[in-house]
């Protein structure tokens, strides 16, 4: 019963809500395509031209928001571990990425060229056991900086989904040797009582 009244109340949030609304009028997959637009945008982070590896993309709301930004002559390609829907300019990777055939399937669509930006906004199935939950989000995360850490181009960009709780500051502090500079952004498109963070790390060094 009390479930049900969370499901309740939740919908009526969601409905509510003022960027899914606006997600609507955009035609963005969903809200969190503003939380990219405002990292984006207030940290000059996605340039014509660009080549792109979206990790976590379904529904595609960020893939949508990259593919406009770094236009015809840019380059995505986003994974998640379900399905996503064909989106213009987007070569999309049906894998699981703590698999080894995601990873190496990512490097053969690159080829010979490396990304400038890996942005991650991948979450597990949250079980409602917060350590558990904790534990592996962080174990994503981890992938996604390895995989940035070895291939991203030298002064390249990584943005990565966290959740504040164990874990958290020595994540950190694996960001920082290997960026030159890293930042912590809260979107306003992320709800207040949510714990996610984002790392921007800039420069890789």
């Amino acid at each position: 019963m009390k479930q049900a009244k969370t499901s309740k109340a939740w919908m009526r949030e969601h409905v509510n809500d003022f960027f899914v609304k606006q997600a609507r009028k955009d035609g963005y997959r969903s809200r969190a395509a503003y939380k990219l637009l405002e990292i984006a945008e207030h940290d000059r982070l996605l340039k014509p031209g660009m080549i792109v590896v979206d990790l976590g993309a379904t529904p595609g709301s960020w893939s949508q928001v990259v593919s406009s930004k770094v236009g015809a002559k840019g380059k995505v390609i986003a994974l998640d571990i379900l399905e996503m829907l064909p989106l213009p300019g987007v070569e999309f990777i049906q894998d699981d990425f703590r698999e080894e055939s995601a990873v190496l399937e990512l490097k053969k669509r690159l080829g010979a060229r490396q990304p400038d930006l890996v942005i991650s906004d991948m979450a597990p199935n949250i079980s409602g056991i917060v350590v558990s939950d904790q534990a592996k989000s962080m174990h994503l995360a981890e992938l996604a900086l390895a995989f940035s850490m070895e291939h991203l181009h030298y002064d390249g960009s990584f943005l990565v989904k966290v959740f504040q709780g164990l874990d958290f500051d020595q994540f950190l502090r694996e960001m920082r040797t290997g960026f030159k500079k890293v930042m912590i952004r809260k979107p306003k498109a992320s709800r207040d009582r949510s714990s996610e963070l984002y790392l921007l790390g800039i420069g890789k060094k």
